[in-house]
C-alpha cells in the first residue's frame, strides 16, 4: 500500500512554533500582571471583588502554564532544536513556571486582602507602598527583557532584588515593634508582613526570569556568580 512520505520540518514551521511559544508566555504574563494589580487594587481600595477576581482568573494562568510545556516540548521533540533555539525554548518553559507561581503570589495577596477588609483599616497599610512599586516593576522589566531579549536589562534587575529583600525586612521590623503596642491588631499586623513577603517573592521570581533570559541570549548562567 502506498505511504506518502513525510513532509520535512521546514525552517519556516519551526520559526512559527517559536512565535507560538514566546507568544504563549507573554500572554500568560500579561494574565499574571493584571492579576497582581487586582490583588493589589483589593488591599489597597479594601475592595473584595477585585480580591475575587484575582482568585477566579488564577485557573486560566494554571491552564497556560501546561499549555506551554505542551508547546515547548512539542517544539524539542518536532524539530530538535540547538544552541541559541533550544536554550530560547527550554528558558519560556521554566519562565512560565515562574509567572505561574507570580500568579500564585498574587493570590495569596487577595486572601490577605480579603482578611484584611475584614478589619479596621491601619495606617501602616501604606508601609507597603514602596515594595508594591518595586515588585510591579521588576515583573514588568523582568518580562520586557523576555520580550526584548535584553540581557541588559535582566541582569540590572539583581541589584534591585536585594533593595526589594531590604525593603521586607525593614517592614517586618517595624510591625513586630508596633504589635508590642498595639496587641488587639496583631492579626491584621501579621498579615500585612506575609503580603510583603508575597512581594518579596514576586521579586526572587522576576529575577528567575532575568536569569534566564541571560542564559537564552548569552548562554550564561547568572544564578550563582562565583561559584563556578
Amino acid at each position: 500500500m502506498y505511504k506518502e512520505p513525510a513532509k520535512p520540518h521546514t525552517l519556516s514551521n519551526f520559526t512559527t512554533s517559536l512565535d507560538q511559544l514566546r507568544s504563549s508566555v507573554l500572554r500568560m504574563s500579561s494574565l499574571a500582571h493584571l492579576n497582581l494589580k487586582n490583588s493589589i487594587k483589593g488591599l489597597m481600595e479594601r475592595d473584595d471583588d477585585w480580591c475575587n477576581n484575582c482568585i477566579a482568573d488564577d485557573e486560566e494562568i494554571d491552564l497556560l502554564e501546561m499549555q506551554i510545556d505542551h508547546e515547548g516540548i512539542e517544539v524539542m521533540s518536532r524539530f530538535h532544536p540547538f544552541a541559541s533555539d533550544l536554550r530560547e525554548v527550554i528558558s519560556s518553559i521554566k519562565i512560565g513556571a515562574n509567572i505561574e507561581r507570580v500568579a500564585d503570589q498574587a493570590v495569596n495577596i487577595a486572601r490577605r486582602a480579603r482578611k484584611l477588609n475584614e478589619q479596621p483599616e491601619l495606617a501602616e497599610l501604606h508601609l507597603l507602598d514602596n515594595p508594591i512599586r518595586l515588585s510591579l516593576e521588576m515583573f514588568a522589566d523582568a518580562v520586557r527583557a523576555f520580550a526584548e531579549r535584553n540581557a541588559e536589562l535582566a541582569v540590572e534587575l539583581k541589584s534591585r532584588d536585594k533593595e526589594l529583600d531590604l525593603l521586607n525586612k525593614d517592614l517586618t521590623d517595624a510591625l513586630i515593634n508596633r504589635m508590642q503596642d498595639d496587641s488587639p491588631n496583631l492579626p491584621s499586623y501579621l498579615n500585612l508582613i506575609f503580603i510583603s513577603r508575597c512581594l518579596e517573592r514576586i521579586g526572587d521570581h522576576a529575577c528567575n526570569i532575568a536569569e534566564d533570559v541571560v542564559f537564552a541570549v548569552n548562554a550564561e548562567d547568572i544564578r550563582h556568580p562565583g561559584k563556578v
